[in-house]
């Protein structure tokens, strides 16, 4: 099962590990009063679940209670009040967490409860049904994809692939990316520059958008394309200075010059690419295959819909990770584990699961969930058949156990938006990003110890 890579934390250690802010609102954290999203009434069992709110509904909670017996209390997804709870020992039963960033985070802070033993006693979630991208919920204390099982994901994607919209690639004259052979960044970018269009200055369609899930993940990533890791063997450490790094850098941040997509210095209005991508409004959006979802709600959108092969850096290795996995995960001093891993059952095996994968939202993270993929019309069966080939160059990328993504994000975001505006050098860039999140970095690993 493998031991956790350091001991339990107390409050002012874990608060010191936290992101955006959560040290500096230590103090009313304690007293803090949990506002309730929705709950079941009647007797029998009860656990807690920190989730968004629109991961259960209230239908769902009510049919828990009435297949289950167990009653569900909601509260909003927060992690500075995940902290205050975790701290005063009085944790959610079940909590949401993106597997790709969190399950290295929480599991080697000793807070994760690990559900091996869970999952070789259940006859819902077999081990040998689950799909390989639940190893991103691995951890073995040193690398991710190995060791305990720490949660599950109730769907996932590979997150490079990109959606384009024929009908917008048709009036442009640009020729349709390969369904089955990746197309190149640097293809994927001359593309964009020709599908976008503007009005008076403004931007009305864009080219084409790719920040993943977000600009921490996202560069990781791009620089494990590229042929390289933008975190030290031990991940202790960043290092965007790498050329494999420093072309990740340089691809990214030459797409926010040239203004084809979303990115700090044109935010989308919209906020995220579904509502504009399904308003015609996006040629190309850089969301794997839960997007189809929200696209087969509008069958017009959906029919001049296609799903592409994550690109590739020329010369690099061809990869389509996932970059979330988002489910959830037990607390260690979660009060009701037994029905905690009832209801976890179900919201993964039965019911919800089926739902979700009739809804084309994510791929069921169970195999055999897989027949329930939507596959009824020409267009649908078009995308699955994309789909299925590029699980066969699925890979996991490791993320660092030392500090939150958060925290990176809100550091990226502070310096890169100068090099987007040609104000310094991809290389200062470079030098600012590891200065900032490696002193970050060995805070944390200080205090994981």
């Amino acid at each position: 099962m493998g031991s956790h890579p350091g001991p339990p934390l107390g409050r002012r250690r874990f608060l010191a590990l936290s992101a955006g802010g959560a040290a500096a609102g230590a103090a009313t954290l304690s007293g803090c009063a949990l506002k309730v999203a929705g709950a079941a009434t009647g007797g029998g069992e009860s656990i807690t679940m920190m989730v968004k709110l629109d991961d259960i509904s209230a239908e769902l909670i009510q049919q828990a209670q009435k297949e289950l017996g167990i009653r569900i209390t909601v509260v909003q997804d927060d992690i500075t009040r995940l902290i205050a709870m975790l701290t005063n020992g009085k944790p959610p039963d079940l909590v949401r967490g993106l597997g790709a960033l969190d399950a290295p985070y929480f599991a080697a802070r000793g807070v994760a409860e690990d559900l091996d033993p869970y999952f070789a006693k259940s006859t819902i979630l077999k081990t040998d049904d689950l799909d390989p991208a639940n190893d991103v919920w691995r951890f073995d204390g040193t690398t991710q994809g190995k060791g305990p099982r720490y949660g599950m994901a109730k769907d996932f994607s590979q997150d490079a692939m990109f959606w384009y919209n024929t009908a917008l690639f048709d009036k442009a004259g640009v020729d349709y990316p390969s369904e089955t052979e990746p197309i190149t960044y640097e293809e994927w970018l001359e593309n964009a520059k020709r599908l976008v269009q503007r009005k008076n200055g403004q931007t009305t369609v864009y080219g084409g958008s790719y920040n993943g899930v977000n600009l921490t993940v996202l560069l990781t990533n791009l620089t494990a394309a590229a042929g390289g890791s933008l975190f030290s063997e031990d991940f202790t450490r960043v290092d965007f200075t790498t050329p494999e790094a420093r072309k990740a850098l340089t691809w990214y941040v030459d797409y926010a010059k040239t203004r084809v997509g979303p990115s700090l210095i044109q935010p989308n209005p919209d906020t995220w690419d579904g509502p504009t991508y399904v308003a015609n409004r996006m040629a190309m959006s850089g969301n794997g295959y839960w997007l189809g979802g929200m696209i087969n709600g509008d069958p017009k959108v959906a029919e001049v819909s296609r799903l592409a092969p994550a690109p590739v850096f020329e010369g690099g290795p061809r990869l389509s990770s996932c970059q979330a996995g988002t489910g959830m995960w037990m607390p260690k001093k979660a009060r009701n584990k037994d029905a905690a891993w009832r209801v976890f059952e179900w919201f993964f095996g039965e019911g919800p699961a089926k739902a979700r994968a009739e809804g084309g939202w994510g791929i069921p993270t169970l195999k055999s969930l897989r027949p329930l993929m939507p596959r009824k019309e020409d267009y649908q069966k078009r995308v699955l058949e994309v789909q299925e080939a590029e699980l066969e160059h699925f890979s996991v990328t490791p993320f660092t156990p030392y500090v939150k993504t958060e925290a990176i994000d809100a550091l990226i975001n502070q310096i890169i938006p100068a090099a987007m505006n040609g104000q310094i050098s991809v290389d200062t860039l470079a030098g600012r990003l590891n200065s900032s999140v490696n002193d970050q970095m060995k805070r944390g690993k200080e205090q994981v110890g």
